[in-house]
């Protein structure tokens, strides 16, 4: 058990839907800057944001006090991504490495392009289906240097430290090995799943070759660093929400019951009783309209 838990505001597919994440205390923190990048040696969290096979573009609220997950909005209306045939929605568990952070300032030396503003995004090719604010830990295999609209957008390729296969991959050829196409289909679907809404197909930079276990984990370091820069305010965040509770070099650190008030101001949780319609039932009525 990770200790973190989760707590929905608002009902899903939304745009007042928020999750928030908690500590083993039970107070509010922040899943971008509270919980430690590193879970034990060569073992990292990893936040769930969007479970395999939904279709909801949920994501960590990098501009929201404490940054919970909501769903990702464009000319106001909530986005899904499309079922890009023949995928099912996210084809992986889909989140983020707390505490990295890919600086829109700093042009990487291996695709020419800057950073995407965000944490760097996961892929978890693990049997279980996450839940969305689950933290797990996993262990980082490859990555995937990809460039969306001109900025760099790496895609770490990691499976779950609890999967009952998880030692026996060990770098990305063990993908290559023992699952076969499915990094040939994560390139596919990544390539093109904005394509349907209009939008050019991304590109990527090595040829779209993975690279493995070492690069990875160089790379997911170095986003470390620059997260590090934003919390303390040596690099400039331009609207990032760097409010933490833990931090203690930061000068953006706040108190518990600070924390408390900013999700007290907001909806009541949202009752698991309640009646709502499901991810693709949300999916199908976008579509229609």
């Amino acid at each position: 058990m990770s200790g973190f838990s989760s707590e929905e505001r608002a009902a899903p597919f939304t745009l007042e839907y928020r999750v928030f994440l908690k500590n083993e205390k039970g107070q509010y923190i922040s899943p971008f800057h509270d919980i430690p990048i590193y879970a034990e040696k060569d073992v990292f969290h990893m936040v769930v944001e969007v479970p395999r096979w939904s279709n909801a573009k949920m994501e960590i609220a990098t501009k929201d006090p404490l940054n919970p997950i909501k769903q990702d909005v464009k000319k106001g209306k909530l986005r899904y991504v499309a079922n890009l045939f023949p995928y099912k929605g996210y084809i992986w568990n889909y989140g983020a490495i707390p505490q990295t952070w890919e600086d829109p300032g700093h042009s990487d030396k291996h695709t020419g392009c800057c950073g995407d503003n965000d944490p760097i995004d996961v892929c978890e090719i693990g049997s279980k289906v996450c839940a969305r604010g689950e933290i797990i830990r996993v262990k980082v295999l490859g990555i995937l240097a990809m460039i969306d609209e001109g900025e760099t957008d790496w895609k770490v390729i990691a499976i779950n430290v609890d999967d009952p296969d998880a030692a026996n991959y060990n770098d990305i050829s063990d993908v290559e090995r023992l699952k076969p196409g499915y990094l040939e289909a994560t390139v596919d679907w990544f390539r093109r799943y904005k394509v349907p809404d209009g939008k050019p197909e991304n590109e990527f930079a090595f040829n779209a070759e993975f690279k493995g276990k070492d690069f990875a984990i160089d790379i997911i370091n170095s986003t470390h660093d620059y997260w590090k820069a934003l919390v303390t305010k040596k690099t400039d965040g331009k609207g990032i929400s760097c409010m933490n509770t833990t931090v203690l070099e930061s000068p953006f650190k706040c108190d518990p019951d600070a924390a408390k008030a900013i999700v007290d101001a907001l909806p009541p949780p949202c009752e698991s009783a309640c009646s709502l319609p499901t991810d693709v039932d949300k999916w199908f009525h976008h579509q229609k309209n």
